[in-house]
């Protein structure tokens, strides 16, 4: 086993510990975390672990460089910039992997961190630490010119919102509104505009009209101001909803176009729909989780054509409790990313 140092739960809170990584196996690469993403995921892993079970260190999307290779290796060679995000491994068979969806793996993918090793069932540990050991199959080139810190959070904020973006053809003249202006939300703006829509944010408040405008979009829509939210209705051919706590869809129903959609990103959990907000129009309500590998590597080749990154904020590994306490009261801007060099 190989020994590195990272942030471990302990007690309800995260704690500078001693971590085992595995010996590299023939398709291993080890890579030396230098910039982690702080994702809302993590913060929710956090609040529901219990002391005495599987151990927990979160971080699913990250940056470093390659320090070691198995001897099957042939992507990768020591010194290369990578990205990894929340998928590390799956069962590579089903047809959802042999199409390239490794995200929807019929076995379920194993996960960055909480997750389950394919070969020794161990629980996966992650980002939140000086190193990690992956399949080279699932680990990502970062492209020249994409800044390491900025990068980070592309492999799940990013991802999550580049799919369904993609799957449902958003391009020039596409008509888009993003649901919420968090760490989701102002990747999905960015993409959109680079992918050439028309882009809208839809908010509680207009608090962060201007910050919409300056990532891009060219509209902004209240939707606790019934005028607005009229003036919205059958507007958008795609609607990206982004938030991340339990929330009445039909505002947003409404607001999608005759054979648009909804695409609910954000909250994971169960939801109701009336039929009549689907019917009338013939719209249609999906959803989507991370990406698959081609997904993902034509993302970064995008965002390194288009100047895509993350808005962040870079805080020394020490500080990961502040940057989680901030995160659960919504004060990020808009994403927080741990600088894991103060763990040497």
């Amino acid at each position: 086993m190989r020994t590195t140092t990272g942030w471990r739960a302990e007690g309800g809170e995260l704690v500078r510990s001693a971590l085992q990584r595995r010996d590299l196996r023939a398709d291993d690469i080890a890579v030396r975390v230098d910039h982690c993403g702080v994702c809302h995921t993590d913060l929710h892993h956090l609040r529901s672990h219990a002391d005495g079970g599987a151990p927990l260190v979160p971080g699913h999307e990250f940056t470093g460089v390659v320090t070691g290779i198995g001897p099957d290796v042939t992507a990768f060679a020591v010194g290369d910039p990578v990205a990894v995000g929340n998928i590390v491994d799956s069962c590579g068979t089903c047809p959802p992997c042999l199409a390239g969806q490794q995200n929807f793996c019929r076995e379920f993918p194993a996960l960055t961190y909480g997750g389950t090793d394919r070969h020794d069932g161990s629980t996966t540990l992650g980002g939140y630490s000086r190193e990690y050991v992956v399949r080279e199959a699932f680990a990502h080139h970062l492209p020249e010119g994409l800044d390491p810190a900025a990068a980070a959070p592309l492999m799940c904020a990013g991802i999550t919102v580049w799919e369904p973006l993609r799957a449902l053809g958003v391009g020039p003249g596409s008509r888009v509104a993003v649901a919420g202006l968090g760490g989701l939300g102002h990747l999905a703006v960015k993409l959109a505009v680079a992918l050439g829509a028309q882009v809208a944010v839809i908010s509680r408040t207009a608090d962060k009209a201007d910050d919409a405008r300056a990532l891009g979009a060219e509209d902004f829509v209240v939707s606790t101001d019934p005028e607005q939210v009229e003036r919205a209705r059958d507007r958008f051919d795609v609607v990206v909803d982004t938030i991340a706590v339990p929330h009445d869809l039909a505002p947003y129903l409404k607001m999608v176009a005759w054979d648009g959609a909804l695409t609910q990103v954000g909250y994971l959990g169960p939801v109701s729909v009336e039929t009549m907000d689907l019917l009338v129009g013939r719209k249609k309500l999906t959803s989507s989780g991370s990406g698959g590998l081609p997904a993902t590597a034509e993302m970064l080749r995008f965002c390194a054509e288009h100047g895509v990154v993350a808005d962040v904020e870079v805080l020394p590994s020490a500080r990961v409790g502040e940057a989680l306490e901030r995160l659960g009261r919504g004060d990020a801007r808009y994403r927080f990313v741990l600088d894991l060099s103060d763990l040497d």
